[in-house]
Formats: structure tokens, C-alpha cells, sequence
């Protein structure tokens, strides 16, 4: 066997550190010693395939119970979901990185560009660059949220209305709008029309009411003016907000938090399966906490599709809204504490004292 300074021996040993510590403890030189006695003469590091191979079992040693064809796939299964929760919580934290929301003369003036010489409402700005029920998170919310109102959880923003529009058609005022938006620099996203609400109960005869929105940005900020028109092509009056952007910081930061968040679940979840091969009773809790994390994911990706596909979007909606929180924190919360009772089970002492069963490298 080459000695153990030979370049090859310290690449199948960094490879190795893909078991599990007890595994290379009782197995690990053996397996060394075959994968160096199978190596041609001369090669200096490992071929790809090899690598694949020895990093592909230890993962799999890591997770135990070698006669489960499931195991591989829970592991999958939660490494990913923990691996969005992470990255949604840093997502939210790299959110601080963003200016504060449009104050009231930041606002005036772009709804004074979007509208010339239109009167502009009363302008209602954010308190906060989050927002729940129009004011800051308090803890004393936390059962509103906790109990159906997460939804309410969204970026803030600075809005008004405008009345006394011109009496022409609509998209007569959309091009006046365009055109001295594009002349300040913003960008304009396609206009969406929606023609499909009625005023039955409170008019007589029923009237048909159209909204037209549209959307521009321009560096962190997005403007948004819906022009409501009754019964015909011209508009009666306008809503307009603008809000700030996901700032830069969020998309890096989501990823590297993603990427870590899931090794370490993969780790802790081999872990636990190692520790609870012997333990059935463990079994049901992790179910429910699966079970209880991926259905608001489940719930809430398609309509999120249909309506990030149904409008116009400068940027995505925050990644725990597509993961259905904070609408199902409760649903997490539950799933918290029973992935809590699992990790519990698995730090008590095994007694059993049977070695370790796992797959050999191929």
C-alpha cells in the first residue's frame, strides 16, 4: 500500500469523510486499503466515476437501514424543505437590506408624474418595510397570525387615489401615463385588463366594471396604477401605489442559506436514522412533520403560478410565500415540534450494540 502521504491516499481520505465517523472508524482503512489496491500505477486522483461512487455510499451509509428503499427519499424529501426554510428565512433577512419604504414626498412625486395635473388623494405611506394589517409585526399578533391572517404578512407600501380623470377612454390615459414614465426612466410591463366583476347587489341595472392595471419599475422601485372604469371605456377613478423592490442581497443570500440549510438537514436527518433504526415510535411524528411542512407548499405553489403568470411582476413574490407562510405557520409550528420530539428520541443512548449496517462502496 503507497504510504499515506501519497497524493492519491489523501483524496480517497478527504472522499471518505462522506461516511459516517463511526463507519470509517471500524471500516475506513479497509475500504482505503481496496480502493488504493484497485488503482493503476501511477494515477495521482481519483477518476470521476470513483469519486461519484465512494461520495454516493457514504451519503447513503449516512442515512442507515440498508434494506429500506425509502430512506433515500425522506432524506431528499427533507433536506429540500429545510433547505427552502433556510433560504426563505435569509431571503428575509437580506430584505433589511433595502431602502426604507417610499415616504409621502417620494410617493406624491412619482403619482404627480404618473397622473399630470390630476388630483391626488390623501397619500398613506408604510410604517414599516413589513407590514401586517397596514402596521408593524407585533408579538401580540402572533395569534392572528398563527390562525389564518399570515397572508396578511406583505411588503408595505405608500398608495392613493385619484379622481377627476379626464373623461377619455382608457387607454388614452395609459399612453399619457407610459409615455412620461418611460421619459423618467421607468420601465413599463405589460397592462392587464380584467372585465369579469359585476355590480349586482348594489346597482340597478347591473354595470360592468373594468380595471386596468399598469406596471412600471425603475431601479428598487415599483409603481402600480389600476384605472377603474363603470359600465364603459372611460375610467372614473385610480388607484396608484409604489413599493420597493427585493433588494440585490436577497437572491445570494437565499441560495448560500438553501444550500447550507440542506446539507446539514441531510446530516442531522442520517443522523437521526442511524439513531432510530430500532426506534418504530419515531416514525409518526416524522410524518406528521413532513406531512404538516409540505402541504402548505403544496397548497399554495399552483395559485402562486397562475397568478405570477395572470399579471405583470418586476420581481417575485418573497420565496416563504411560495412555501405558503406565514399563512400556514401553524402548520409549521406543529411540524417544528414534532421534528423536535424525533431529534429528542435520537439523542437518548442506544442500547443496542450491534454494528453498523450499511452498503460497502462500489
Amino acid at each position: 500500500m503507497p504510504p499515506t502521504g501519497d497524493p492519491l491516499t489523501r483524496h480517497y481520505r478527504r472522499l471518505l469523510l462522506c461516511y459516517p465517523r463511526s463507519y470509517r472508524r471500524d471500516r475506513g482503512e479497509e475500504i482505503l486499503g481496496l480502493l488504493l489496491d484497485t488503482a493503476p500505477a501511477g494515477r495521482i486522483r481519483p477518476t470521476f466515476r470513483e469519486a461519484f461512487d465512494v461520495v454516493r455510499n457514504g451519503l447513503r451509509c449516512r442515512l442507515g437501514r440498508p434494506t429500506s428503499r425509502t430512506v433515500g427519499v425522506l432524506a431528499v424529501l427533507t433536506a429540500v424543505i429545510c433547505g427552502l426554510f433556510t433560504a426563505a428565512a435569509a431571503s428575509r433577512v437580506a430584505w433589511e437590506t433595502s431602502r426604507p419604504q417610499p415616504d409621502r414626498a417620494e410617493a406624491a412625486a412619482i403619482f404627480a408624474d404618473a397622473l399630470p395635473g390630476r388630483s391626488i388623494g390623501q397619500i398613506e405611506t408604510a410604517p414599516a418595510l413589513f407590514v401586517f394589517y397596514g402596521e408593524p409585526f407585533r408579538w401580540q399578533a402572533l395569534d392572528d397570525m398563527l390562525f389564518g391572517d399570515g397572508g396578511e404578512y406583505q411588503p408595505g407600501f405608500a398608495s392613493a387615489s385619484a379622481t377627476g380623470l379626464p373623461p377619455v377612454p382608457v387607454e388614452q390615459t395609459l399612453a399619457v401615463t407610459r409615455q412620461h414614465l418611460r421619459a423618467s426612466g421607468w420601465r413599463i410591463y405589460e397592462t392587464v385588463s380584467r372585465a369579469d366583476r359585476e355590480c349586482v347587489s348594489a346597482c340597478d341595472p347591473p354595470v360592468a366594471l373594468t380595471d386596468t392595471t399598469l406596471v412600471a419599475s425603475r431601479g428598487d422601485t415599483v409603481f402600480r396604477m389600476t384605472l377603474f372604469a363603470e359600465g364603459g371605456p372611460t375610467p372614473t377613478n385610480a388607484a396608484l401605489e409604489v413599493q420597493r423592490a427585493a433588494p440585490p442581497a436577497v437572491v445570494p443570500a437565499a441560495v448560500l442559506a438553501g444550500l447550507v440549510g440542506g446539507v446539514l438537514a441531510w446530516l442531522v436527518f442520517g443522523w437521526a436514522s442511524r439513531r432510530t433504526e430500532y426506534r418504530p415510535g419515531v416514525a409518526l411524528p416524522f410524518g406528521i412533520t413532513m406531512f404538516l411542512w409540505w402541504l402548505p407548499v403544496l397548497l399554495a405553489t399552483p395559485s402562486l403560478i397562475g397568478h405570477q403568470r395572470a399579471e405583470p411582476h418586476p420581481d417575485w413574490h418573497p420565496l416563504w410565500e411560495w412555501l405558503g407562510q406565514p399563512t400556514g405557520s401553524l402548520f409549521f409550528l406543529i411540524g417544528t415540534v414534532c421534528a423536535l420530539i424525533v431529534l429528542g428520541c435520537s439523542a437518548v443512548p442506544r442500547r443496542d450494540t450491534a454494528p453498523l449496517r450499511t452498503i460497502a462502496t462500489g
